[in-house]
C-alpha cells in the first residue's frame, strides 16, 4: 500500500498558506560586544515552529548580512522574533538581544487595492509601543508595484544593539493567498 501522507500534508498546507514573507535582514547597529573586543553576530528568526538564520560575519558589531530569510504565512497574527546570537567556535552562542514584530499592519497593507498609486506612496505608519520593538516608527510603502515595510528593531535584553530589516511580500500559486481572508 502506498503513503500518500506527504501528499496530503502539502496540500493542506498549500491550503492553508496565506503566502511567504520574505524579511531582507539588511544591518546590525552597535551591537552588544560578546568577545574580547568584537562579536560575530548572526540572527535567527522564528515564526511558529520555522527557524531561520543568517550567515555569521566575523569581528563586527556592525555587520551588514543583506540575507533574505523567507517565512511561510498561515496565521497573520502571529508575531516574528529575531534574535542575535554571537557565534562562538568552543562554547555556546551568546545571545546578543531578541526582538519581536507583528506582521498584522503589514498584512491589512497588503489586502488593499493599491495598483495604480504612485511608487513611494506610505500606505500606514507603525509607531514604537511597548508591544513592539520598533526603534523608529516603521513606513508600510507602496514602492514600484510591491508593498515593502522597513523596520529598525530595538534589541531587548541586552545593553544595545538594533537591527534593520525589510519586509516584502511573495504570492504563491496554489495557496490560500489573503484574498480569502
Amino acid at each position: 500500500m502506498k503513503d500518500h501522507s506527504s501528499t496530503t500534508t502539502s496540500s493542506s498546507l498549500m491550503e492553508s498558506l496565506l503566502g511567504l514573507l520574505r524579511i531582507r535582514v539588511k544591518r546590525g547597529v552597535n551591537l552588544a560586544v560578546r568577545d574580547v573586543c568584537s562579536s560575530d553576530p548572526y540572527v535567527v528568526v522564528k515564526m511558529a515552529k520555522q527557524k531561520l538564520k543568517t550567515r555569521v560575519i566575523k569581528k563586527d558589531v556592525n555587520p551588514e548580512w543583506n540575507e533574505d530569510l523567507t517565512l511561510s504565512v498561515t496565521d497573520p497574527n502571529l508575531p516574528v522574533k529575531l534574535t542575535v546570537y554571537d557565534h562562538d567556535t568552543f562554547s555556546k552562542d551568546d545571545k546578543m538581544g531578541d526582538a519581536e514584530f507583528d506582521i498584522k499592519a503589514y498584512i491589512d497593507a497588503l489586502r488593499m487595492n493599491l495598483q495604480g498609486l504612485p511608487s513611494g506612496t506610505i500606505i500606514s505608519r507603525v509607531q514604537p509601543c511597548r508591544q513592539n520593538s520598533l526603534a523608529e516608527e516603521s513606513c508600510i510603502v507602496w514602492n514600484e508595484g510591491k508593498v515593502v515595510q522597513d523596520l529598525c528593531l530595538r534589541l531587548r535584553n541586552v545593553e544595545c544593539g538594533e537591527v534593520e530589516i525589510q519586509l516584502q511580500w511573495i504570492d504563491l500559486p496554489g495557496s490560500k493567498g489573503l484574498e480569502s481572508m
